[in-house]
């Protein structure tokens, strides 16, 4: 059984105003695909995707408990600490899988994802799950029938979003700021780091490094 993910570049970003006033904020977009080798080179049957689709629906997403994190976690748990967001619905269309989750905009994890949004980031999703792997004579591999989801969608940015971060840093921007004096600490130190940073591909590998680095402190 081998940790799998896989990577689905874009969603649409939708707001919806909350009754008593404000907005809730969605992403919505594939989440899952069927039949088809990906650019990892796995192909999901739809009978696998179909059945735990199923199970996913019945015990997490019909219970409230399909969570998801912001980033790549290491391994197949959802950690709690670093949740943003929640999946309220997914749907079989054709050979994919249309999801749609809401921005946790009260823990940590899901106001950067809110921000980032706001900042303009265009933001993915990425699958996560076990099963194990059966390659074919055409070179790729196909999941087996053990296949089980983790999360049907992590957040995953795109590569503008560590240039969005920076911006954040350097322009004080309250969503990075805020929060504990160890985060300002953090924010000071990375500030710092980009300020000597000599020469725009030093500086361009820093803000990717600087982003991941935020995010796994949090």
């Amino acid at each position: 059984m081998k940790l799998i993910r896989e990577e689905i570049e874009s969603v649409k970003v939708i707001t919806e105003a909350k009754k008593g006033g404000g907005k809730s904020l969605y992403i919505e977009g594939v989440f899952l695909q069927g039949n088809i080798k990906n650019r990892n080179g796995r192909m999901y049957p739809m009978e696998t995707l179909q059945r735990e689709v199923g199970r996913y629906m019945k015990e997490h997403v019909n219970t409230g408990r399909a969570l998801g994190e912001l980033g790549h976690p290491d391994g197949p748990t959802v950690n709690l600490d670093r949740v943003s967001h929640k999946i309220t619905s997914l749907r079989e269309s054709g050979t994919n899988f249309i999801g749609r989750a809401k921005i946790l905009e009260s823990t940590p994890m899901g106001k950067i994802a809110s921000s980032l949004l706001s900042e303009g980031v265009k933001l993915g999703v990425s699958s996560r799950g076990i099963g194990s792997l059966k390659p074919t004579k055409e070179g790729f591999n196909v999941v087996g029938e053990d296949f089980m989801l983790a999360t049907a969608a992590d957040i995953v940015a795109d590569p503008s979003a560590p240039d969005a971060f920076v911006e954040g840093i350097m322009e004080g921007k309250e969503w990075i700021w805020e929060g504990s004096i160890l985060r300002e600490k953090k924010a000071e130190e990375m500030k710092a780091r980009i300020d000597a940073a000599a020469g725009q591909k030093v500086l361009e590998e820093q803000k990717l490094n600087l982003f991941n680095e935020f995010i796994n402190s949090l």
